[in-house]
């Protein structure tokens, strides 16, 4: 099986044409191969499918197996790699992925794709959408104790669900060991992503993330923006907001009178080779 590997801020999936490769259980596959020591190495796998809907179809699979929704950093890694690679010559493509059909714009240098921009609609604010058990319709810095510390939780599903808590320093957290007891809390009955930020100014913070099934990521696309989502809710920055991650920085849109995310960043193609699957 041919594959490339590819990365967004740092957030690396293995990537695989499903035009020209049949995977009966890409779970399976995901899990083999997203091994560091005994696979390829990478946060996950996404599969490149066709799509009645949409120009291309997103499958995203986390290191553990389990399907996501939606990977910002990986649908822009999708437009280059279909770009790239000559599956399209527009250079304003379709995605559909199980979180809806999203529009992304490349821009493109040389003939290959270096950034994109992509419309990640509407975030979902109420309780039992993201999910997230809550007597409130919505949960807005609502406090939530794990391992003894109260964290004030802003919750926002762009796509997969997502637990804002904004902390004074994100170098110092034990994310390793917190990380975890938020992603298995019992008021999320799916599980969730959790964004710890550092509001630096108003247009710019700092993000570690701990997402279910992959553990702490160098970046998570989706979780960029509930942050900023949650920043804006809780005043703490204007709509325009630079994310910087452990593996590099996001540009993020939230548009209240569209109700509607943009996410502008990199893709990049780290190397190709075969898999004995």
């Amino acid at each position: 099986m041919k594959f490339t590997k590819m990365e967004g801020c740092g957030n690396d999936y293995v990537y695989v044409d499903g035009f020209a490769n049949k995977i009966d259980d890409p779970n399976a596959l995901a899990e083999k191969i997203s091994d560091r020591h005994f696979g390829v190495g990478s946060d996950g796998l996404i599969m490149i499918n066709p799509s009645d809907v949409a120009d291309f179809k997103m499958s995203m699979y986390n290191a553990d197996g389990s399907e996501g929704k939606m990977c910002g950093n990986g649908i822009r890694c999708v437009a280059k790699f279909v770009y790239d690679y000559g599956m399209t010559e527009k250079e304003e493509i379709t995605v559909e992925t199980l979180s809806g059909i999203k529009t992304l714009q490349l821009s493109v240098e040389d003939g290959a794709v270096k950034s994109v921009r992509v419309n990640m609609g509407t975030p979902e604010l109420v309780a039992k959408n993201v999910p997230v058990v809550s007597e409130k319709e919505q949960v807005i810095n609502e406090p939530l104790t794990v391992d003894g510390k109260t964290y004030g939780i802003t919750c926002v599903s762009m796509g997969n669900p997502h637990a804002v808590t904004f902390v004074e320093d994100t170098d110092g957290l034990e994310i390793e060991k917190i990380g975890p007891m938020f992603e298995t809390n019992e008021i999320f009955p799916d599980r969730v992503n959790t964004e710890f930020i550092q509001v630096l100014d108003r247009n710019t913070v700092k993000m570690r993330v701990w997402e279910r099934g992959s553990g702490e990521t160098f970046a998570c696309g989706t979780g960029a923006c509930a942050s900023v989502v949650a920043a804006v809710l809780n005043g703490k920055t204007e709509n325009k907001v630079t994310v910087k991650l452990l593996g590099g920085d996001l540009f993020i849109e939230y548009n209240e009178e569209e109700n509607t995310v943009y996410m502008t960043g990199p893709a990049r193609i780290v190397f190709t080779g075969e898999y004995d699957w």
